[in-house]
């Protein structure tokens, strides 16, 4: 695997590569990443990883100085998972100046939820994004992402920014990790003690509650789910959670349901705080 830290560095490492796949991560890597590396291999003619902490997505009150970095033990996984360039970039590498110019995603979807407690989070990582693409993919006829469904609005996000701006780029998107007892695998599970670990396991477990309760309310959802919403975040309360949302909503626009909407169009989200550590998930409906 050869390791690169500037645009032009990256650029002749690809310079034979005709369609590059392409896993974007901010490093700490854990099972759910390589699973990514592995899906993205057989998808191109170059396998590319990026390991960069993107300060414009982490609020003044975040985790950005503390985010775990692992770079050599990340670099030792992504090599014994085939993966042939790893695009590190220094801060300065990525922005020599200012990043000033950013791109601003559809307020329709970036303002929802995340956007929602966190302002500005989806700018960040579209303009992050984007610019990592043009690094990667740039005078290339085209390439493909592989991007993790536990950030499910970011997915959207990522698709919405490749559909409209015409890029020549696919995107991939891979089932959820977990872990055996079924905790969606975070690089920030790492924050958790030994009894937060164990707790942890409510938020899933609250999707799957939430869920279900939904599909059986399908014949009256759209009156009947803002109680059973409320009633998921005031059980996961009462546990001594922050929950900022346990919702259902749409799989298209991640708008609330409609009458008539039902399994296979709709997805259970989560967000909530568990001590320190801000967790989220989701669940498919």
């Amino acid at each position: 695997m050869q390791t690169v830290h500037t645009i032009a560095e990256l650029r002749h490492a690809l310079r034979h590569a005709e369609r590059p796949a392409f896993v974007p991560t901010m490093g700490n890597l854990h099972a759910g990443h390589l699973a990514l590396v592995a899906q993205a291999r057989p998808l191109g003619d170059a396998t590319v990883a990026s390991i960069f902490v993107n300060r414009l997505q982490f609020l003044p009150h975040e985790d950005f100085d503390s985010y775990p970095r692992t770079f050599t033990a990340d670099q030792a996984k992504l090599a014994a998972a085939g993966c042939d360039v790893l695009f590190a970039p220094r801060e300065a590498d990525l922005y020599p100046e200012p990043q000033t110019f950013k791109v601003q995603p559809d307020p329709a979807l970036a303002d929802l939820l995340e956007g929602e407690f966190r302002p500005g989070f989806f700018t960040g990582v579209a303009t992050v994004v984007m610019k990592l693409f043009m690094a990667v993919f740039a005078g290339k006829p085209q390439g493909v992402a592989v991007f993790g469904k536990k950030d499910y609005q970011q997915l959207m996000v990522i698709r919405g920014l490749v559909r409209q701006l015409a890029l020549p780029i696919d995107i991939a998107g891979h089932d959820t990790e977990r872990a055996a007892d079924g905790l969606a695998l975070s690089s920030r599970n790492g924050y958790l003690s030994e009894a937060e670990r164990a707790e942890a396991l409510q938020l899933p477990l609250a999707l799957r509650v939430l869920a279900r309760d939904a599909l059986a309310a399908a014949h009256a959802l759209p009156e009947r789910l803002p109680a059973l919403e409320a009633a998921a975040m005031q059980q996961l309360a009462a546990r001594g959670w922050q929950p900022d949302y346990l919702t259902v909503r749409r799989r298209a626009d991640l708008l609330p349901p409609q009458r008539g909407d039902g399994q296979g169009a709709l997805v259970a989200l989560g967000a909530a705080r568990l001590g320190g550590t801000r967790l989220i998930d989701n669940l498919e409906i």
